[in-house]
């Protein structure tokens, strides 16, 4: 069975109603980045870091996966699919991809502020100030900060180098080191991009530009490669 790759940025969720992680403006939801989304920021001030991701859950809680996440899913009935995503939403696993990697973390997870490694489930959308791991430290978000290591990124690369096809979509390519993935990708096997503004890409061969949005690119796609198996 051929195995598909599929490296997912902020594009397919804001289809969603999720705000991109950076905007035009330089902020998200209002906030600079440099606030919520570091260590620092959490060192400095742990309460608005809390409450800003709980807020960030409790949207991620509320949208619901669309179109293109469905039609994702739908490719595990005649392919393997690995989905690489940049997201911290659960919309791939909500509509049914059973093999997804998280390079930024899962918003829905806590982890210990101690150890990366420990991890655990929320209950609803709040995680509140004095729950703690099992090691004593507060409970923080799930989610890779700006000065963190990505842990996955090793992992995603071996992917990608295994690829029979890869898709990528809803990505600008600027956030490192997920921006480098493609370049993993074995040159002899098709590449197909989806996004209304298809970023320069340079050195990568056999590439298809599909200039929609995921909800509109991607079922066509979908079906085309269905058909084909």
């Amino acid at each position: 069975m051929e195995h598909i790759v599929i490296l997912t940025g902020a594009g397919i969720s804001a289809e969603s109603g999720l705000k991109t992680f950076r905007d035009s403006d330089g902020l998200w939801e209002g906030y600079n980045i440099e606030d919520v989304a570091t260590p620092d920021a959490w060192y400095i001030n742990p309460v608005l870091v809390q409450d800003f991701y709980n807020q960030r859950r409790k949207s991620v809680l509320e949208a619901q996966p669309n179109a293109a996440h469905y039609a994702l899913a739908k490719l595990e009935e005649k392919f393997k699919v690995t989905i690489i995503t940049q997201n911290i939403d659960d919309l791939h696993e909500r509509a049914g991809s059973t093999n997804v990697i998280h390079l930024h973390g899962i918003i829905t997870r806590s982890q210990s502020s101690k150890r990366a490694t420990l991890t655990y489930p929320i209950e609803g959308w709040e995680l509140k100030m004095g729950e703690k791991c099992e090691l004593g430290s507060q409970l923080r978000p799930h989610v890779v900060w700006f000065g963190e290591q990505v842990p996955m990124i090793e992992t995603a690369a071996e992917i990608c180098s295994m690829a029979d096809a890869f898709i990528l979509i809803g990505s600008s390519l600027a956030v490192y080191p997920a921006s480098g993935l493609i370049n993993y990708v074995p040159n002899d096997i098709p590449k197909y991009i989806i996004d209304p503004k298809i970023p320069p890409v340079h050195g990568v061969s056999n590439l298809v530009k599909i200039e929609k949005k995921a909800t509109a690119g991607l079922p066509i796609l979908v079906a085309r490669l269905m058909d084909s198996f």
